[in-house]
């Protein structure tokens, strides 16, 4: 397998109803990441993103989120619909989406 040009972690984070921090799950990170998989695939770029599901990213309160190495740009809420952005602009043409960073106080 070539080394990707970029790598995208997807929270995929569930905790139990009634715990004290919210999930990316309880925000709709299923969605979110099976659109990336999605996008991947009908973009054909196996050789340049590589996409993971992970685990607890830390700003929970603003899932879901999503982080993109090498450029080390943390996204939030981001939704279904914005994934198709995030490959157009980010993945492919190298310029992070602003609108959907997190805040510096939970990366930066």
């Amino acid at each position: 397998m070539p080394k990707p040009e970029r790598h995208v972690f997807v929270c995929t984070q569930a905790r139990p109803l009634g715990h004290p921090r919210s999930s990316c799950n309880q925000h709709g990170c299923a969605a979110v990441f099976d659109e990336f998989l999605w996008q991947l695939q009908q973009r054909n770029l196996f050789n340049r993103v590589q996409v993971t599901a992970t685990g607890c990213l830390g700003p929970c309160s603003e899932g879901p989120s999503v982080l993109v190495y090498p450029d080390g740009v943390m996204y939030g809420g981001v939704s279904k619909e914005d994934v198709s952005e995030l490959f157009d602009r980010h993945l492919q043409g190298g310029e992070p989406v602003e609108r959907l960073k997190v805040a510096a106080e939970f990366w930066g």
